[in-house]
């Protein structure tokens, strides 16, 4: 289903941290990850005949985790979950290594000594990197590798094997969820210029036109499969949309119940394009959100060749945003199926012109040393140059290495030796991939791990529900997991532990700030005032709603998460080093002013004096927006032209208020009618509902939560080009917030590598976002791990876990206690 491909899901349990740096991003609440192409992995759970042969073992030397569902891709180039890409990491060892801040380790082959909590720490790593900054901009990264170190079938780790890793992840078909080639590297463009898969040629070539490098005959009949999928991949939407909402939506989305249009295909395409976000009934008519076209839904009617026009017209017939609509199987993958035999060809690379034979700013020195050259400073590229490093040999082919004379290991544009071992990773790690069956990932410890060989013999990844998580660490079934920390979860682990607390002679928990937040979200484009969408009135209009959203963020997230999480004032993790903090200057709490710009509270108000004091500033943000205001009614009873008196807010709780932020929304849902202002809750039993509406751009308020990453740039979210349906687009800016000031204090910060003003910066940049009123936000919480006291040898693990140094660090020194 859809909610497989969107990992964007709120609450959906975080993974386990991993060891590797490279890619090391856990799966958090309002993360999506790229969807990757398909390739040769087996279906998940099934084991792979390639895989090293399982050896016999008895469970005493085994440790045991429980782990949210696997999807087989444990290629440290295709794997896209976090659950995967953990798998990878325990397999495999990064470039570089960063401490438990999140920080650079710079000198990682002797090791440098940080302190954390009181407490001294040496970190080691693969690699010791110097970065320069010259006197004419541009950025020069040498890195030295660690010598002696082996891969775990006994070859040695080199730099070839770094920069065959590289030139994967810069190839011009390379598909993965990887940006390492965005990098301002010198001579990146040139090297990944003019060369496609067939497939993207015939794309960017668009309908109607026939690419260099490709036959008329094979544009043709791409698009006409294409085309035959796209209306079935409609119909299947159609379908599945009904069967699973039809009941509870379609009356009150289309006015009709579920068992009246149950034989009509018409009224069913019109609820799917509805429910999907594809269109909406005004005055009887059905109209798409597309392209506009009307259907009286008497005479006529769209159906599946319609709504498939309107999908491919939306993502202007890129694939990977035609996946964001599936119900069933993605869009992409039924494409490869239709393909048949034909589907290697439309991924084989096409010359389209000419292009350099390599990237001349990745500079071999020597079998252990590597200079990479960048054009200009970017504050993200030293945590994007800790990617995995892959052994040549097993990935690649030696025989297609030879560095003066350009081969990187396998043939420009082919990459289908790396894609043929995703199901089976290798690599230098602590520990060594013998299987993935019956949905449990088995390793055997690796005796040659250049940290030392770890301690216990064997580990076992092992797939289960959350509902199982603590129950199974009782049971003995898992050793270690992470349950979602719920009331439900923490009353479970205090009965379970003799002393009633949640760490004790049963289970130990472990708990640290989640890397990301949740928030309340405003589309810019949906709220506003008139058509221009950064206005003070439509600022106005949305700090009215932002105000009262605010007010009743205190008491409902500690209802809901108890001390399991605190308030947050601005739009960014706790657990930032860019984050404001109290004693800052210019801080100040979410939409604590009113439109003239006074504080709304004083610290002398109670909590209900509070509300209503966010009630009287949300009428003055009304009435500066252009509401008409009743005074005798103590009312507003005409919105100004391009708003409405009537909102929706999306929030996936469920269909049963399962969420954090469903009590803000309630009690401010009462504020608003108090006052003649109508904000319509929907809380979908399918988070999808949410999705699609993020995707199409037709929300008006939601609730979700972002994941972060060590590095704290705002590009990708608030960055004007990245406003969802714009060419070229992360698709991330759901807030269509387009603030050219904004723009460029979100570039110039990426060119710095001062913290301090970077921070100053990042701290304007937060401000202009709350000025738009987009954003609320709403929590910081917390994640756990959960040990088994019994099992566990907890001297063992880890001190001092954090955000950024998760219990599987120093994974080579943990131990079982001896078996009773």
């Amino acid at each position: 289903m859809k909610k497989i491909l969107k990992i964007f899901a709120l609450f959906l349990a975080v993974a386990l941290l991993c060891t590797a740096f490279a890619g090391c991003q856990p799966t958090d609440p309002g993360t999506k990850p790229t969807e990757a192409p398909a390739d040769a992995t087996p279906n998940p759970g099934q084991a792979d005949p390639t895989a090293a042969p399982v050896e016999e073992y008895k469970g005493a030397d085994t440790l045991v985790v429980g782990y949210s569902r696997f999807s087989g891709k444990f290629s440290p180039f295709f794997a896209t979950t976090a659950y995967d890409v953990d798998v990878a990491a325990m397999v495999n060892v990064g470039l570089i290594s960063t401490d438990r801040e999140g920080n650079v380790v710079y000198k990682g082959i002797e090791g440098e000594k940080r302190k954390f909590n009181g407490t001294e720490y040496t970190y080691k790593g693969m690699s010791d990197v110097t970065e320069t900054i010259n006197k004419d901009g541009t950025v020069d990264y040498n890195i030295k590798l660690r010598e002696g170190v082996k891969f775990s079938d006994g070859q040695p780790l080199t730099i070839d094997d770094v920069i065959f890793s590289i030139y994967v992840f810069c190839d011009p078909t390379y598909s993965g969820s990887t940006t390492f080639s965005a990098l301002p590297i010198v001579g990146m463009a040139d090297y990944r210029k003019n060369m496609a898969t067939r497939m993207n040629a015939i794309l960017a070539a668009g309908r109607g036109n026939v690419s260099s490098g490709v036959t008329q005959e094979d544009t043709d009949f791409f698009w006409s499969k294409f085309d035959e999928v796209g209306v079935a991949y409609a119909q299947e939407i159609v379908d599945a949309v009904y069967s699973a909402y039809a009941a509870k939506y379609a009356e009150g989305t289309i006015g009709k119940t579920a068992d009246e249009i149950k034989d009509d295909a018409g009224w069913k395409t019109v609820l799917g394009m509805a429910l999907w976000g594809f269109g909406s009934m005004k005055d009887g008519k059905f109209v798409s959100a597309v392209s506009g076209t009307e259907f009286d839904c008497v005479e006529n009617f769209p159906d599946a060749s319609f709504y498939w026009s309107e999908i491919r017209s939306n993502y202007k017939d890129t694939i990977s945003g035609i996946d964001k609509e599936a119900a069933g199987d993605p869009f992409s993958e039924l494409l490869t199926k239709a393909l048949g035999d034909k589907a290697a060809y439309y991924d084989e690379a096409v010359v389209l012109g000419d292009s350099a034979a390599n990237i001349a700013g990745i500079v071999k020195v020597n079998d252990y040393e590597l200079n990479v050259k960048m054009t200009e400073f970017d504050a993200t590229a030293i945590y994007q140059l800790g990617i995995t490093i892959a052994p040549l040999h097993y990935y690649g082919d030696k025989a297609k290495y030879d560095y003066a004379n350009n081969k990187f290991g396998f043939d420009k544009g082919d990459l289908t030796t790396v894609k043929a071992k995703t199901s089976t990773p290798m690599g230098a790690g602590a520990y060594i991939f013998q299987s993935y069956a019956d949905g449990v990932v088995t390793y055997k410890r690796n005796e040659s791990y250049y940290l030392g060989t770890p301690k216990i013999t064997y580990i076992k990844f092992q797939e289960t529900d959350d509902a199982d998580k603590v129950p199974g660490v009782e049971s003995g079934t898992f050793d270690v997991t992470d349950p979602s920390f719920s009331d439900q979860a923490v009353e479970a682990i205090k009965k379970i532990n003799n002393n009633g607390a949640i760490t004790g002679d049963k289970i130990t928990t472990n708990t640290v700030d989640n890397l990301g937040y949740g928030y309340i979200g405003a589309n810019a484009t949906t709220v506003k005032v008139g058509t221009d969408s950064g206005s003070k009135e439509s600022k106005a209009l949305r700090k009215a709603f932002a105000t009262l959203f605010a007010v009743y963020r205190d008491t409902n997230i500690y209802s809901y998460y108890k001390e399991r999480a605190s308030i947050i004032q601005y739009p960014i993790s706790n657990t930032s080093w860019a984050a404001p903090k109290p004693n800052d200057e210019g801080y100040a709490l979410a939409y604590s002013k009113d439109a003239e710009g006074k504080d709304i509270y004083t610290a002398e108000m109670t909590q209900d004096q509070k509300y209503e004091a966010a009630l009287q500033a949300a009428i003055g943000f009304f009435k500066a927006a252009g509401y008409t205001w009743d005074d005798s009614a103590k009312k507003f009873t005409a919105a100004p032209d391009g708003a409405k008196m009537e909102y929706e807010v999306i929030v996936p709780g469920d269909g049963t208020g399962d969420h954090p932020a469903y009590g803000i929304l309630t009690d401010a849902q009462k504020a608003l009618e108090s006052i003649g202002i109508k904000l319509n809750i929907n809380d979908p039993s399918d988070s999808n509902v949410l999705w699609d509406a993020l995707d199409a751009g037709t929300q008006d308020f939601w609730t979700a939560a972002w994941g972060a990453t060590v590095d704290p740039d705002m590009y990708q979210i608030y960055y004007s080009q990245n406003i969802v349906g714009i060419e070229g687009s992360s698709e991330s800016n759901h807030y269509h917030i387009q603030d050219e000031t904004l723009d460029k204090k979100i570039l110039d910060a990426r060119k710095s590598a001062d913290h301090a003003y970077r921070k100053a910066i990042y701290k304007e940049c937060l401000d202009i976002i709350m000025d738009w009123g987009v954003e609320i936000p709403t929590y910081q919480r917390q994640n756990a791990v959960i040990f088994s006291t019994e099992r566990v040898n907890m001297s063992t693990v880890t001190p001092d876990i954090t955000t950024f140094w998760g219990w599987m660090n120093d994974i080579e020194l943990l131990e079982m206690n001896p078996a009773k």
